[in-house]
């Protein structure tokens, strides 16, 4: 009758399976060996090298079990002492088995090893032996896969794991990463920056804005505020990325600019005094609307379902006492809008071109100056990839690397930066025309449309440096343009200098 037996096979690193160590290599060699001795081979583990070091440990553990479970097997076969173990745990256990009963034996096939409870002293010190050079490779490994890992995080490509809105191509350690364009995760998260950059969101009202919008978890609930709080404070997506305990410029794509990021960790990060914010959101609160006595913030309050502004008193020789409601001043600033439009389709045609030839020639600035940059840019990122070369052939020393690399990651975040800026720059200086062009035309039909709480107020702070609050009645200070638009509107002048007969 054959002894029944069983084999355990692993590969460990792609490497491995490339130079012949394949599990089916092994697998194969392992059965000719159980041929030749008349084993019979009753089950089989394998361990593939994309296996994690706790599916590892989750089979070992279950090949303990089984041989543990069926006293009837004897024989464990293994290609060598590095497949099965790679520690003296590890290599206690297996001893425990081999003591308990005398006829069972662990065949290490390529090293030519049998163990047994009666092993000589010579075949149980090439155990140890072997066990020690297996520690020894196994923390090796995991030192130079470190080492790797952060070679490549100084190469500006984060080695970590799952970025939302981001999909990685390549292995651990090779790892590109590009914007997951399939999902709509990454425009949620834009979204989240911009709702929170805003300052007239909490992490709760983000998280119920975007769940609004459509943005859900798999059960269909709001994300948690944690998880929001998580991404909001995750520099990855502005570009750059943590990794064991320093922060490196990333090569990927960002989902926001840099100054957005840090403006949103300000607001998180500041100290929130008693009282800063109120249960009930208010169409013209943080700070917009302000006491013409006292300068002082009016303060909104709900009563009986309608809202009532006031100012907050905090200079006990301010006299203002009135209660406001929002319609009534709401009513006011319809009329300020109202005051930026343009009865002349002539005028309005006027404006029309007048903005197309501001933006031509403001668009070839900003793609001249954003072209030098990005060749500055391409220049910076090739010395970096020539100097990490430099490093691994030996030609420089650790210390000369590391000082030129923080001079040109200095100088490379500084070039991110400008051309961010000037795109900023560029976006609002096209939201500002579409802005003075509609508002022209319709102003209060635009406001009339916004039926969001935050849109109105949004749209509130554009135009609007602050709205003064004397008894009942409001004084507007416009900002962005929109005085000369107001004042060239009322006068029905927009050509200073010129009759009305006069052309362009």
């Amino acid at each position: 009758m054959k002894v029944k037996t069983i084999l355990f096979a692993r590969v460990s690193t792609r490497e491995q399976a490339e130079e012949g160590y394949s599990l089916p290599a092994q697998e194969k060699m392992l059965s000719e060996y159980a041929e030749r001795k008349d084993f019979n081979i009753v089950k089989k583990f394998s361990v593939p090298e994309s296996a994690s070091g706790k599916q590892e440990r989750k089979l070992f553990n279950e090949l303990l079990e089984y041989i543990g479970g069926h006293p009837d097997i004897k024989i464990l076969l293994c290609e060598k002492v590095d497949r099965i173990s790679r520690n003296f745990k590890d290599g206690v256990k297996l001893d425990d088995w081999l003591i308990e009963d005398e006829t069972r034996q662990i065949h290490f096939v390529k090293q030519n090893l049998i163990l047994h409870k009666n092993s000589r002293s010579n075949e149980k010190f090439m155990w140890d032996i072997f066990l020690a050079m297996a520690r020894q490779y196994s923390n090796n490994l995991s030192e130079e896969t470190k080492k790797g890992l952060d070679e490549k995080a100084a190469q500006g490509w984060y080695p970590g794991n799952h970025k939302r809105g981001y999909k990685a191509v390549g292995e651990v350690g090779h790892k590109t990463w590009f914007v997951d364009n399939e999902k709509p995760d990454h425009n949620y998260i834009q979204k989240a920056f911009e709702l929170y950059d805003t300052g007239n969101y909490t992490l709760r009202t983000v998280a119920k804005e975007l769940f609004d919008q459509g943005w859900k978890t798999n059960m269909g609930k709001p994300l948690a505020i944690n998880e929001i709080h998580i991404l909001l404070t995750d520099p990855f997506y502005c570009g750059e990325f943590s990794w064991r305990g320093k922060t490196y410029q990333g090569k990927h794509p960002p989902l926001i600019t840099n100054e957005r990021f840090y403006r949103v960790q300000e607001r998180l990060q500041r100290k929130i005094k008693a009282g800063k914010y109120r249960k009930h959101d208010f169409l013209l609160g943080s700070g917009l609307l302000v006491c013409a006595e006292c300068n002082r913030t009016v303060t909104g309050e709900l009563q009986k379902g309608h809202r009532y502004y006031h100012c907050s008193k905090y200079d006990k020789a301010c006299k203002q006492r009135k209660y406001v409601r929002e319609e009534k001043l709401e009513a006011q600033i319809l009329d300020v809008f109202d005051s930026f439009k343009v009865e002349s389709p002539r005028l309005l045609e006027w404006i029309r071109k007048a903005l197309k030839e501001i933006h031509k020639n403001g668009s070839e600035y900003h793609e001249d100056v954003v072209k030098d940059l990005e060749a500055d840019r391409a220049r910076i990122e090739k010395r970096l990839d020539l100097l990490f070369d430099e490093k691994i052939d030996g030609k420089i020393n650790k210390d000369f690397y590391e000082k030129k690399q923080k001079q040109y990651e200095d100088t490379l975040k500084d070039v991110l930066s400008a051309i961010a800026n000037h795109t900023r720059a560029n976006v609002d200086y096209l939201k500002l025309g579409i802005n003075i062009f509609e508002l022209a035309q319709k102003g209060r039909t635009i406001y009339d449309k916004k039926l969001l709480m935050n849109e109105k107020r949004e749209l509130l702070n554009f135009v609007f440096s602050n709205l003064k609050l004397d008894g009942e009645t409001l004084t507007p200070s416009l900002k962005n343009g929109f005085q000369i638009v107001a004042s060239r509107a009322q006068k029905g002048n927009w050509l200073p200098g010129m009759d009305s007969n006069h052309n362009r």
